[in-house]
């Protein structure tokens, strides 16, 4: 992702909330969510958020991702993600390669609610984060319309 996508506004409005509500074990980054750098230090974790990433990655990047979450949580740590419902519906694939990676399903939201939100345990070993590595990359709206069209 470009700097120019990064939002040092929206950090530091995040930094004024976690201040606001004693949050003194939380720490905003302004930074890439993509690279595995930037979890150096704080995975693994008991709880890991990938929200607002799904619908706008690659299919292929959505299950690399997830197979970094993986090295991103504690066995026993907990994820939960977003995806729109929108056709073609990948929530049902989504679930079937968090389990392929050691992840047992604990909820996943109902297709006619019209959106995705689902909560994967990781139950097998924890596994090293690599380092140096992209988890996925934002791809343009036009590419992800194109696949969706096609499928």
């Amino acid at each position: 992702m470009s700097s120019k996508r990064r939002d040092p506004g929206n950090t530091a409005l995040a930094q004024q909330a976690v201040r606001a509500a004693g949050l003194d074990q939380v720490e905003v980054v302004t930074g890439d969510a993509a690279l595995t750098d930037q979890y150096r230090g704080v995975a693994p974790a008991d709880l890991v958020l990938v929200c607002g990433v799904f619908g706008n990655v690659t299919d292929e990047d959505i299950e690399r991702t997830i197979g970094f979450c993986s090295q991103l949580c504690v066995t026993g740590g907990t994820v939960i993600w977003t995806r729109h419902r929108s056709a073609p519906d990948r929530v049902p694939l989504i679930c079937d390669w968090f389990e392929g990676h050691g992840f047992d399903r604990q909820w996943v939201s109902e297709a006619d609610v019209g959106f995705g939100v689902g909560v994967h345990r990781f139950t097998a070993g924890q596994r090293p984060l690599a380092l140096g590595e992209r988890m996925f990359t934002f791809a343009e709206y036009v590419v992800l319309s194109e696949r969706d069209a096609g499928a």
